[in-house]
């Protein structure tokens, strides 16, 4: 006998994937957390895996509720997956493909699909659809946009090697080259080595370029470094300083092409901040609100402290509500 639950909401992001079965009152039936599910980086088969580990554990949960024998199948009324990774509609086709399988393997039947990408996914959901915009500044860094009519668009996210302004990874970078610069006699003198040395366990500029091009410096591990960029601002580096500035303007840009885009200078609309990088920095967070509410008077920021997992599962309920 087939069990059915209202919503399966999942978040797969590039660092985490949190999966969770809910009620049509939003109540939480059982939640599981896995790995990265950004196949542009860690392949589509782990990406498979990390999403039947979180669904699965979501499932655990909930039999331990008494609500369902393990031998039970599942009709889920309407799931959404919001998955990093999804830019283009080639992405599309690949991700639609490998959840197809994901539930095809446990066994989970849905009635209404909803796959989109992590960032517009959170967006639709805690803006109910209404005018809004999304920054994301983590390790990477992307910009989504909804206006009234609907019309959405999205600004970078366009990965650490050609993209990603203003993001964690991008920070760590300029910091690096920013020390390299110094060595060289080409750029200002900076503090940046007195936290970013020891924190790598190197001794000299030599054995920093050295890591820099070893397998050690992961997307991660460059992008950990821009909170040794804002401790040395903190200490008055000016080169810090600086670099945060642009990092500000970097994210800036990609937010008011979006404004622009959708039409919404004059306009009252959301701006929600997500990512390590405005979610921790106070300074790089306050410019950016600083310019934001300059170019876009109208605009109120979006205070409330939200998973993105809640705007996922807020997008999930207002479709149910809807069908």
């Amino acid at each position: 006998m087939a069990v059915q639950i209202p919503l399966l909401a999942v978040d797969g992001g590039g660092t985490k994937c949190v999966a969770m079965f809910v009620d049509e009152r939003g109540n939480l039936l059982g939640a599981g957390r896995s790995g990265s599910c950004n196949y542009q980086s860690v392949g589509q088969a782990v990406v498979k895996q990390e999403l039947i580990s979180a669904i699965r554990d979501a499932l655990h949960e909930y039999e331990a509720m008494g609500d369902r024998s393990e031998s039970s199948s599942i009709v889920v009324e309407c799931a959404v997956f919001a998955l990093a990774g999804l830019d283009t509609d080639y992405d599309r086709e690949i991700i639609s493909f490998f959840v197809q399988e994901v539930l095809a393997e446990l066994n989970i039947k849905v009635d209404q699909l909803i796959i989109e990408n992590d960032g517009l996914a959170a967006l639709l959901g805690a803006t109910s659809g209404k005018a809004g915009v999304l920054v994301i500044a983590g390790t990477g860094s992307i910009v989504f946009g909804i206006n009234g009519q609907g019309e959405r668009t999205r600004v970078g996210g366009w990965g650490h090697i050609v993209g990603d302004e203003g993001s964690g990874y991008w920070i760590g970078k300029k910091a690096i080259i920013a020390i390299l610069y110094a060595e060289d006699g080409r750029g200002k003198p900076t503090r940046l080595s007195e936290w970013i040395f020891p924190h790598l366990d190197v001794k000299n500029s030599e054995e920093l370029f050295n890591w820099t091009y070893s397998a050690d410096a992961t997307i991660d591990q460059i992008a950990g470094l821009q909170k040794l960029v804002r401790t040395a601002y903190l200490a008055g580096d000016e080169v810090s300083k600086e670099l945060l500035e642009a990092a500000v303007q970097e994210l800036f840009l990609g937010v008011s092409t979006v404004i622009k885009k959708l039409g919404l200078v004059d306009s009252p609309f959301t701006i929600i901040l997500q990512g390590g990088v405005l979610e921790n920095g106070d300074f790089m967070r306050e410019l950016l609100i600083e310019k934001l509410q300059k170019l876009a008077p109208l605009s109120q920021l979006y205070t409330a402290s939200n998973e993105p997992i809640e705007g996922i599962i807020a997008l999930g309920l207002s479709v149910l509500k809807d069908s």
